[in-house]
This record gives C-alpha cells, sequence and structure tokens, in this order.
C-alpha cells in the first residue's frame, strides 16, 4: 500500500478508536438505569481496535497510536521515515473524532460537555480516582510497555496465525479494566490529545503525561521484546555437509 492510503486508514481507525471508546464513556458510561460502566467502556475501547484491525490491518498495521508506531519502530517492526507521518495523521484522526463527539454530546438539552471533560486523561483532582502525577506516570508508563509486548508478540511470524486483532483488542480492555480509574486510560498520546484539545484547561495542561508516560513506556516495551523474542536458535535448514 502506498503511504498515502494508510495515513487514510490511520486516521479513520484512529478517528473510530476515539469516537467509539471516548463516546461510550460520554454517552453511554452513565445512562441512567442501563448505563454501561467501567467494564462497558473498557470493552469499547477494545471492541474499536479488533474491528478496526481486521478493517485496515492490512493497509496500515492499524497502529491508531503514536507510541504504538514508536514501540513497533523500537522494536524493529517500522521504518523511521513513516513515524512522523502516521503520528499526524493518528492525531488528527483523534481531534476530529473528539470534535464530532462533542457535537453529538453538545444535543443533550442542559448538557455542559466541557465540563464533564469529553473522557479527557489526567492526574491529581482530574484524575477519576485522584491519583497523584506519579501513580498516573507510572501507570501510563507500565501498560503501554505490557500493550507494546502483547502487540509485537501476537503479531511474531511464530505467533498463532489470525488472533492478533483478538489478543490486541483484549489487551487493551485488560488495560482499561486497571486504569481508568487511576488516568482514565490513556496509553495513547493521540487519544489525549483530541478531547483536551476540545475541552482545554487542565486536560490541555497536563496532556504532557499522556505524551511522555506511553511513549517511554512504547519504547521500553520494543527493547523488552526485542531481547525476550530474539530467536537464537540455530539455522538447521541448511546443507549439514
Amino acid at each position: 500500500m502506498n503511504l498515502i492510503n494508510r495515513l487514510l486508514a490511520e486516521f479513520i481507525g484512529t478517528f473510530w478508536l476515539v469516537l467509539g471508546g471516548c463516546g461510550s464513556a460520554v454517552l453511554a458510561a452513565a445512562f441512567p438505569d442501563v448505563g454501561i460502566g467501567l467494564l462497558g467502556v473498557s470493552f469499547a475501547f477494545g471492541l474499536t481496535v479488533v474491528t478496526m484491525a481486521y478493517a485496515i490491518g492490512h493497509i496500515s498495521g492499524c497502529h491508531l497510536n503514536p507510541a504504538v508506531s514508536i514501540g513497533l519502530f523500537v522494536g524493529g517492526r517500522f521504518p523511521a521515515r513513516d513515524l512522523l507521518p502516521y503520528i499526524i495523521a493518528q492525531v488528527a484522526g483523534a481531534i476530529v473524532g473528539a470534535v464530532i463527539l462533542y457535537m453529538i454530546a453538545s444535543g443533550k438539552p442542559g448538557a455542559d460537555v466541557i465540563a464533564g471533560g469529553l473522557a479527557s486523561n489526567g492526574y491529581g483532582d482530574a484524575s477519576p480516582g485522584k491519583y497523584s502525577m506519579m501513580s498516573g506516570f507510572l501507570t501510563e508508563v507500565v501498560m503501554t510497555g505490557m500493550f507494546l509486548i502483547i502487540i509485537l508478540g501476537a503479531t511474531d511470524g511464530r505467533a498463532p496465525a489470525g488472533f492478533a486483532p483478538l489478543a490486541i483488542g483484549l489487551g487493551l480492555t485488560l488495560i482499561h479494566l486497571i486504569s481508568i480509574p487511576v488516568t482514565n486510560t490513556s496509553v495513547n498520546p493521540a487519544r489525549s490529545t483530541g478531547p483536551a484539545l476540545v475541552v482545554g484547561g487542565v486536560a490541555l495542561q497536563q496532556l504532557w503525561l499522556f505524551w511522555v508516560a506511553p511513549i517511554v513506556g512504547a519504547a521500553l516495551g520494543g527493547i523488552i521484546y526485542r531481547i525476550i523474542g530474539r530467536d537464537d536458535r540455530p539455522d538447521i535448514t541448511g546443507d549439514a555437509s
């Protein structure tokens, strides 16, 4: 696939991740009597990745996340020349997704979407559980690192074929189940940027953490998988004579 096609796929995929994942949190999580809650939001984020992995994985690799693209580069799976274009496409898709979500959520009478935060990420008073900056930073580093190990392992040529989207989507679901109370779960700088730009305020002031921590975690995950995934077995296919 040419670069333009791949960038369009990343734009659409990241748009869907923000609209589907953040949309579930904003529109459906606390809906009276039948709200989906944190469990539903966690699965919604996972399902956006599963559906897009099957839809565009064969086009762009379905990164949908600047940290994932960087982690794949560190892990030796992605060329440096495509990093910046991918990141721009992902952030653009996330911003459009957040804007569309804002427009939908604003259609409810009396809704104050900005005050609601639009599922933005945060720490301290902006954390759902009021967790500290250090707790938020550590959570984002560890969760993103594990996410990269899952991605690199599931897409390894030695892994069972055809199951990578499910493993990756369920991995993201588990990450949300663990970390929504701490930071509202980012592990994705683009996902954090879209809502933060729309709501501004504290979400925008704290956005730096949700770029730095996921990128650090992704790089560590890429390094770790290069070490544990290295195949040092001797080549036995050659001529034994």
